[in-house]
């Protein structure tokens, strides 16, 4: 079963229930800045960020950032890819909060991860709107030592 937001991006009222609700979860949080996971965390994250009042930074695929920047490769359900930010996006100590649509495995939230901290970011969580529990990503966020929010998870794959 494909788990696909654009039909809530679609509802007027869908889409800001959404951003209301991951707001709310962290508007009392010092948040810097947002990164988004390309593509649907970039609809997602550049609201929240908006409305928190914290700069937008998107985490790309590779080769679609225009300046210098650094990467990480990961692996996928399906294969690997690179994900990529600009070598200047924050700076060392900054708040960032990652934004995703959906949380499968995990591996493109680590590979966020990676680059956020290796550019001194602290991450402060990680909102997705769906969660897949049995696909084991919150699971090995959490491991990690991370705090992983969710609007809504769905059983099954």
């Amino acid at each position: 079963m494909f788990r696909d937001v654009t039909t809530l991006f679609k509802s007027a009222k869908g889409l800001q229930m959404a951003i209301d609700a991951t707001v709310a979860a962290f508007e009392t949080q010092q948040i810097d800045y947002v990164a988004g996971l390309e593509a649907r965390g970039f609809i997602l994250g550049g609201a929240v960020a908006a409305r928190l009042g914290a700069g937008f930074i998107p985490l790309r695929k590779a080769g679609k950032l225009p300046a210098a920047t650094i990467t990480q490769d990961y692996e996928l359900e399906y294969g690997s890819a690179t994900l990529e930010v600009h070598d200047d996006a924050i700076e060392a100590g900054a708040k960032v909060l990652i934004v995703d649509d959906l949380l499968a495995t995990g591996g493109t939230a680590a590979a966020g991860i990676s680059l956020i901290e290796r550019l001194g970011g602290d991450i402060v969580a990680l909102s997705f709107i769906i969660d897949l529990p049995e696909l084991g990503g919150g699971q090995k966020l959490r491991d990690m030592g991370y705090d992983v929010h969710h609007l809504c998870a769905f059983e099954g794959h």
